[in-house]
């Protein structure tokens, strides 16, 4: 189900008879047609185990099941909106960034330690982001929010991309990622994240960057 971008911070999305798709709760601006709205109790695609999975891992945004025949227009706080297609891979992302996602694409939740080991869990602790991060696997379509707009950057083997954690959005392909610090310990005493720390992603894939060190 393609998004057609309105403007920066807006997206219409098609819905049709027999297909779902899930949008964070009040991120609809507008629609026509015959469109339900419902609360969605089972997690989206993955079913219940996965909906407990995001609720102990702190990745319980709450999800609206939109269904019908007609078009909707989303947007959430007047954040940018950046579409991103996927076709097979798996893009990571956290719950709070998702503004609306194909029905079709199988959601999940990944622990960030078992990419990076210890190194992983402190980038939760430091950079504010949660240890646990959302998972969106298959053929569709997923629109997430950033601030100030977004840039895609790709990653080749044997070129790492080293990323600001304030300004990380999201990233898909067979990317590994681990923190590491530009500065020694005694130089970050009374600072922030800053760019004392770095998210460093090797493999193959992209990485989705915003225009601000701010969170949503």
């Amino acid at each position: 189900m393609p998004f057609r971008e309105v403007n920066s911070k807006m997206v219409e999305a098609t819905v049709v008879p027999g297909q779902k798709m899930y949008s964070q709760r009040g991120a609809m601006l507008a629609y026509r047609g015959e469109v339900s709205f419902t609360p969605n109790i089972q997690g989206g695609q993955g079913g219940l185990m996965s909906m407990i999975g995001r609720r102990v891992a702190g990745e319980a945004t709450p999800l609206m099941t939109v269904e019908g025949s007609g078009t909707v227009m989303f947007g959430h706080g007047g954040h940018h909106i950046q579409v991103i297609n996927l076709a097979g891979d798996t893009l990571y992302v956290e719950a709070d960034r998702l503004l609306a996602f194909d029905g079709t694409l199988q959601q999940g939740t990944m622990f960030m330690g078992s990419q990076g080991g210890v190194m992983g869990m402190v980038r939760g602790q430091v950079t504010g982001q949660g240890l646990f991060t959302t998972t969106l696997k298959g053929h569709g379509a997923v629109a997430v929010m950033a601030h100030g707009g977004v840039i895609e950057l790709p990653i080749v083997p044997g070129r790492d991309v080293h990323v600001d954690p304030q300004a990380y959005v999201a990233h898909h392909g067979d990317v590994r990622n681990k923190l590491s610090t530009a500065l020694g310990w005694r130089d970050m005493v009374g600072r922030g994240s800053g760019e004392a720390f770095q998210l460093e992603l090797s493999g193959s894939g992209a990485v989705y960057v915003q225009a601000s060190e701010e969170k949503l």
